[in-house]
């Protein structure tokens, strides 16, 4: 909930490689109040089946930069390891995914909510500001 003073944060994850929701991915918050300052870890949570965060961390007041860390690694890693026990002759011998881990970081306006939804697939990914 966002207040005159508190800026506020939600954010889903597609897997568009599958066209649905990617649950269980960890996504850390992280918080700073100016361009300069350091980061202060505000904690996390994991996506559920509908691919959403729906408990993340309030922000705290005079927060003016954001960072989603998002885990994605061992998200792709249990669907390769599912797609190898169906088809185990279909083997790639390549990394499972090209992008680990993604961080994403925004600048907030006190009194605003920013949606920042997550598209995502083995080896790209796209982000924007949603409502």
């Amino acid at each position: 909930m966002s207040t005159d003073t508190t800026a506020s944060v939600s954010t889903h994850i597609l897997d568009t490689s599958i066209g649905r929701p990617a649950a269980g991915v960890a996504v850390q918050l992280a918080s700073r109040s100016g361009r300069d300052a350091e980061w202060q870890e505000l904690g996390g949570s994991a996506t559920d089946a509908d691919g959403r965060c729906k408990d993340l961390p309030a922000l705290p007041e005079g927060t003016t930069h954001v960072r989603l860390d998002f885990a994605v690694e061992p998200y792709f890693e249990k669907k390769q390891a599912e797609a190898q026990q169906d088809a185990p002759a279909n083997r790639d011998s390549g990394p499972g995914v090209f992008f680990p881990e993604v961080a994403i970081t925004f600048a907030v306006v006190p009194g605003e909510h920013y949606h920042v939804p997550l598209l995502l697939n083995p080896y790209g990914y796209s982000v924007y500001r949603g409502s």
